[in-house]
């Protein structure tokens, strides 16, 4: 007896999820996206990892931390010249050596925002339309000078000194401010900055929202994925037309999974008797260690903010 066997069991189907455009084949965009809120979650293991070696900074009270980086942020942001701020990048540098994080991921994140939110959005402030004074990087050269409403258009437009210093020194405090807060949430456990901020006397109310919100990137992060591997299960080829449509009509439905999960975590919170309040278990005692780094951090604090 002859066995015949369908045509579309012979075919060898294509399992990955990819888009073939002009011959060539690349990743789809909705497995590149799904892919960062995996890295996302990752990165996240990686700081409690990283909170949990044997380091500097690991081994201090997660009180004197958040102390450290309130204070050194307000000096990030009153200093007003460009060498406290090279100090301060080249102090952070040295703490997160001492506190084995590995440099090359943490200047990474550090570097790649500050770009972006420091240097980027400030470049052109530094043109002589907005800061006046001499220019030392000419870029256009118009015909003659113009006048639109209050704004005056010379000839020739340009970065100015005073511009492109007021470019560097917001750079170095946006770069200053990230670093300072990586290095925290990296060698802190997310439980010890609640109940740092606790016995700082932060509000219940902020701390709740805090918290929840923590924990509803994750509930989100685990609902996508959970999505797109049961799409992908059941999806032997698609296209990008397709996939963003899929996408479209999943938005609403995403937002309204998560959202009802996160009210069946809080009525559960209810149910064992949660009322608002924020109770954490008490501190353990700050040893000589933990006052002896705190004072040797609140010194070259204040030593930086008599410079």
């Amino acid at each position: 007896m002859k066995n015949e066997i369908p045509d579309f069991l012979l075919s060898k189907p294509h399992l990955q999820s990819s888009v073939v455009t002009d011959g060539a084949s690349r990743i789809s965009f909705l497995d590149k996206g799904v892919g960062d809120l995996s890295r996302l979650i990752k990165t996240t293991y990686i700081q409690w990892e990283t909170a949990e070696k044997n380091g500097f900074f690991q081994n201090l009270d997660a009180r004197v931390k958040v102390l450290f980086l309130l204070l050194f942020v307000i000096i990030v942001s009153v200093k007003q010249t460009l060498l406290p701020e090279v100090i301060i990048a080249g102090f952070v540098c040295i703490l997160a050596a001492l506190s084995r994080l590995s440099l090359i991921s943490f200047y990474k994140r550090v570097v790649f925002f500050g770009f972006i939110f420091g240097f980027l959005v400030a470049l052109p402030s530094a043109l002589n339309i907005v800061s006046h004074g001499e220019i030392v990087l000419p870029v256009i050269h118009l015909p003659q000078s113009y006048d639109f409403l209050m704004y005056h258009i010379p000839e020739t437009i340009g970065f100015t000194r005073h511009g492109l210093e007021g470019v560097v020194m917001l750079t170095l405090r946006v770069l200053n401010s990230l670093a300072l807060s990586v290095l925290v949430i990296y060698t802190t456990p997310f439980v010890q900055i609640i109940k740092a901020l606790k016995s700082l006397k932060v509000p219940d109310l902020f701390l709740m929202i805090l918290t929840l919100s923590y924990k509803y990137i994750f509930i989100f992060v685990q609902t996508v994925e959970h999505i797109h591997l049961a799409k992908k299960a059941k999806t032997i080829q698609t296209n990008a037309g397709e996939e963003r449509n899929w996408v479209a009509g999943r938005i609403a439905y995403l937002f309204r999974k998560t959202s009802i999960r996160c009210e069946e975590v809080f009525d559960g919170m209810t149910a064992r008797g949660f009322t608002g309040d924020v109770v954490l278990y008490a501190h353990r005692k700050m040893t000589k260690k933990d006052v002896i780094a705190g004072s040797i951090l609140l010194v070259v604090g204040v030593g930086l903010l008599m410079l």
